[in-house]
């Protein structure tokens, strides 16, 4: 389905304003803003790709804080009730930042919510010039292009998915870690979820394809990948092998040079034992795991069509404890669901108590337009939700807080990152994840030399001094402790970015196994006679 629509005078700049300038003037830039989940990121590091293999660079950090770009790309999630607010709030912003500009800006929306609500985004916010779905990623610059030399809003939607978004070029937010599609789209009917109609049923990338993405990631440097998928622990239906994840988990493992791998999120209903073998086995697979419970009653999960019981959920946490001591478990869990009573609820928080999990994602269940939970009867009163959201955070909170300070004496390798701690500055410390995943705010030695200390992408062994409900505290490198750097690959290539290095830059689509070709021009992607 592909649709055009005309666009008021309010929000358009004449095609002559707008037209490109001659190739040596400055080139456009762009900004890619992500409301969502982990694989909205990753889609947003494509939609980066593509516009800089287009001729488009980045935005300045200045233009960032400003939401001050050529063309500025809303990259938007559906799960959630507040996700149109999050949207239209954001829209209503830049509608002042455009009728400000004097040379114009392109506003673009792409994600689920495109998906789902299409042609009225437009209706509703006049002045944005762009609308693509889930399905064509890659139209992202053909639209832009032709909405500046037609005028018009272009509305695009596709129906199911044209090209895999691993095909695409990408660029990576981080030299040092980096996401891996292994599938799009999901099989699984839960009825409060509508993933599976906003990003279609399974399709799963060949092993050989992943692992070459792997490679070279490693090659440009990544010492930790992530594999996404929105059940990837179903890996390999596809093409016929249900041992395929645990399988993919090892090989990935064996690739040399990388150092950590993880991956999200699997289905507990899919999720079998030679998966665990894989993640014990395989040193470089970290001892971390999201494994949804969403509720801890029975009745509820048939009610949600989640295909396990809350004690097969536990069974699983034991299985990975028995053979990883130390994973660190974390969860979403989704209170008020229709119907929820208070032994339901009631079961939840035996569940939770009884899973012990790291850190969880807790959710206020909201009706979304288009799932069949939206029709349930017994919809919960607001109030009774909130009271029950207040107590399942509550206890969460203490379980994190208890199982955090039992990390304290423990020895960590952390691999610093960039811009995980907002409070570093203030701290004089640096950030950066656990194998387990734990945040990790570690402090350093005093003396330390500028040119010797840890740059994002390194690894520190440290001493864990204090554990927080959301973070583990390691002062250990000025109280006489254990503090060591690994300055790594990942360091160089992080360093080299920040030197400006193209070498060490994936944009372009080759360098990461993405695909595509040299930047130049780009087509208005007008119709021809094979329309379909």
């Amino acid at each position: 389905m592909s649709t055009t629509l005309p666009a008021p005078a309010l929000a358009r700049t004449p095609a002559s304003a707008t037209t490109p300038a001659p190739a040596e003037a400055q080139a456009r830039t762009y900004l890619v803003k992500t409301l969502g989940c982990q694989m909205n990121v990753h889609d947003s590091e494509h939609m980066a790709g593509m516009l800089e293999q287009a001729g488009y660079v980045a935005a300045t950090p200045e233009q960032v804080a400003a939401e001050d770009a050529d063309v500025v790309v809303i990259n938007t999630c559906a799960v959630r009730e507040n996700a149109a607010d999050k949207l239209y709030g954001n829209l209503g912003r830049l509608a002042g930042t455009k009728r400000s500009r004097p040379g114009g800006m392109q506003i673009a929306v792409g994600g689920c919510l495109a998906q789902k609500d299409r042609a009225g985004i437009v209706e509703r916010a006049p002045w944005v010039d762009v609308v693509f779905g889930t399905h064509n990623l890659d139209v992202l610059p053909a639209l832009l292009e032709r909405a500046r030399h037609n005028e018009r809003a272009q509305v695009e939607i596709e129906e199911s998915l044209k090209v895999f978004p691993s095909t695409l070029p990408t660029r990576r937010e981080s030299v040092y870690a980096g996401w891996v599609s292994i599938s799009v789209g999901c099989n699984n009917t839960c009825t409060f979820c509508i993933v599976p109609h906003l990003r279609g049923k399974e399709r799963d990338r060949r092993p050989g394809e992943i692992l070459a993405e792997v490679e070279a990631l490693v090659a440009t440097g990544a010492i930790e990948v992530t594999l996404l998928g929105q059940n990837v622990n179903s890996y390999g239906v596809g093409f016929g092998d249900r041992g395929a994840f645990a399988k993919l988990l090892r090989a990935v493992g064996a690739v040399e040079g990388l150092e950590r791998v993880r991956f999200t999120s699997p289905h507990p209903a899919a999720f079998t034992d030679d998966v665990i073998a894989a993640m014990a086995q395989t040193p470089t697979v970290m001892p971390s795991l999201h494994m949804p419970l969403q509720s801890g009653s029975d009745r509820v999960l048939r009610a949600m069509r989640r295909s396990y019981r809350s004690e097969k959920f536990l069974g699983i946490l034991d299985r990975v404890r028995a053979q990883i001591p130390h994973a660190a478990i974390t969860t979403d869990v989704i209170v008020g669901f229709p119907g929820e009573t208070d032994e339901d609820f009631e079961e939840t928080l035996r569940v939770v108590e009884a899973s012990r999990f790291s850190s969880a994602f807790t959710f206020q269940y909201s009706p979304r337009p288009g799932t069949p939970a939206a029709d349930l009867p017994d919809q919960l009163p607001k109030a009774v939700v909130q009271e029950r959201y207040e107590r399942l955070v509550a206890l969460q909170e203490r379980i994190c807080a208890q199982e955090n300070a039992a990390q304290e004496g423990r020895v960590v390798e952390v691999l610093v990152a960039e811009g995980e701690g907002r409070k570093d500055g203030e701290t004089r410390r640096i950030s950066g994840r656990a194998a387990d995943n734990r945040l990790v705010h570690l402090a350093l030695p005093a003396d330390l030399a500028a040119a010797d200390a840890p740059r994002p992408g390194d690894l520190v062994t440290v001493q864990v001094t204090h554990g927080a409900p959301h973070h583990l505290v390691a002062d250990s490198a000025v109280t006489g402790g254990p503090f060591a750097v690994r300055r790594t690959r990942a360091g160089d290539a992080w360093a080299a970015r920040q030197a400006g290095d193209d070498e060490h830059d994936e944009h372009a689509g080759g360098a990461c196994g993405t695909g595509g070709a040299p930047a130049g021009p780009v087509s208005l992607g007008m119709p021809t006679l094979a329309v379909r």
